[in-house]
């Protein structure tokens, strides 16, 4: 915040002229993906942002590729032999975490439905309650738009989604099943959902296993992957906290260009 001032009973902030979103670039550029490099290190620059409200019991609640903005969002151009294109590439992958009209404080009263459809944790569809790792699981998310140049979860439905989830991570606990007040998305302790209906082939065809998205074999491609299984937990308690998050071996060439 630079500063801030009254006008006609409306608070007006003012912030540093911001740039291109990241969504807004991709889109730009044909949804082609941003090159690992550069994912690495806007990812650690995501997870510092939402890390400090954490810190400060705050959980952003809308964290997506439109609310995270690049400082200065010009490119070079070059052509992407595989795709046959021209591609944008970004020079600067400096980053602002913005849109904070949602954040809630830990002490603060939670609303049931939170998220942009497609970044919306688990606990949050079940009606589990939330906290700060709902904002992980979000950012896990974005990562995987920013790596594929597509949404993980493409989908307008709540029971649909959840299928979408057990498809790329496996069952969903029956832990969290239990507690949830959902009832009408279970029957008998499963997910009520018919893989043979067209919704059920859509799903079965959109959604595989999140390791069979993976564009190489190489090592830094396995430590993204080893980083977005964590952060795309189910279990809320389970899930990698951002300072541990910023702690993993795919964060480490970072460390040593520091």
């Amino acid at each position: 915040m630079l500063d801030w001032f009254n006008y006609y009973g409306h608070v007006c902030i003012s912030f540093e002229l911001l740039s291109l979103s990241t969504f807004d670039f991709l889109k730009e550029n044909n949804y082609l993906p941003y090159p690992i490099s550069q994912i690495r290190h806007m990812a650690q620059q995501i997870c510092r942002a939402a890390c400090f409200l954490h810190d400060n019991k705050l959980t952003h609640t809308d964290l997506k590729p439109e609310n995270i903005l690049f400082v200065n969002s010009d490119y070079t151009l070059m052509y992407n032999a595989e795709k046959k294109c021209n591609e944008r590439r970004i020079k600067d992958t400096a980053v602002r975490l913005i849109d904070f009209g949602s954040a809630t404080f830990d002490h603060e009263h939670h609303s049931a439905v939170i998220s942009t459809r497609h970044y919306r944790a688990p606990e949050v569809i079940m009606d589990l309650g939330w906290s700060h790792p709902c904002d992980v699981w979000s950012i896990g998310c974005i990562l995987f738009e920013y790596y594929e140049g597509f949404t993980l979860f493409q989908t307008h439905d709540s029971k649909e989604h959840l299928a979408m989830m057990e498809r790329i991570q496996g069952p969903i606990p029956q832990r969290m099943i239990q507690r949830s007040r959902k009832l009408k998305y279970f029957h008998c302790g499963r997910l009520d959902w018919n893989e043979c209906s067209k919704t059920g082939r859509y799903v079965k065809a959109k959604c595989k296993p999140l390791k069979k998205y993976m564009l190489s074999h190489g090592t830094e491609h396995q430590l993204f992957f080893d980083l977005l299984e964590r952060m795309l937990e189910y279990e809320p308690s389970k899930r990698i906290s951002l300072s541990s998050a910023l702690r993993h071996p795919f964060f480490h060439p970072l460390k040593s260009a520091d």
